[in-house]
């Protein structure tokens, strides 16, 4: 069994969280574990006009929950995929400033050597932005950006979303049917 966290920042981009979300409660093998800020609790129901994550089958805590398993690196959690990943978030990570359980367990699988994937969502990039995602790739984190791809021809947005969070699903190990180039 993996053990998963998966924060979801108030970037713009919450068809990405759900998504994710579907695909990986789909996965016998997984146990996920969810923390999301306000904001993207905020940006979750303006973008997808709905609440549905307080229905999903994965167990919720609270951003300042700092008894979270996963903001200790003596709990068993493998990853900690953060999307959509804000740019301060990204930031925040970067300097090593744990202000909440989001950055907390980034920190975490950055010290304990375990995965981290920050699904970037924003453009363009400025110097900060490039230097902040330099700086977590240095210290072994993964930064996915949020950009789909199109030559699987997506019918919708969920699919197009799927293009990248079926890539963070294969980062992180685990065996997912799904587009492969000229396979």
């Amino acid at each position: 069994m993996k053990k998963i966290a998966v924060g979801i920042t108030g970037a713009s981009g919450a068809v990405y969280a759900k998504v994710l979300l579907d695909k990986l409660m789909q996965i016998d093998e997984t146990e996920i574990s969810v923390v999301m800020s306000n904001n993207a609790k905020d940006v979750w129901k303006f973008e997808l006009g709905n609440e549905i994550y307080k229905d999903m089958n994965v167990k919720f805590y609270d951003i300042r929950d700092y008894f979270a398993p996963f903001a200790s690196g003596s709990s068993s959690y493998e990853a900690l995929v953060i999307c959509p990943c804000s740019m301060g978030t990204l930031g925040r990570i970067a300097n090593g400033i744990s202000d909440n359980l989001i950055s907390r367990a980034a920190d975490v699988m950055l010290k304990e050597r375990r995965k981290l994937i920050c699904v970037v969502r924003d453009t363009p990039y400025n110097l900060i932005h490039i230097n902040n995602m330099k700086t977590v790739t240095e210290a072994g984190g993964i930064i996915c950006p949020a950009s789909p791809s199109f030559y699987s021809l997506p019918k919708n947005f969920e699919e197009l979303a799927a293009t990248v969070t079926d890539r963070v699903i294969t980062l992180l190990g685990l065996q997912i049917k799904t587009y492969r180039w000229s396979e």
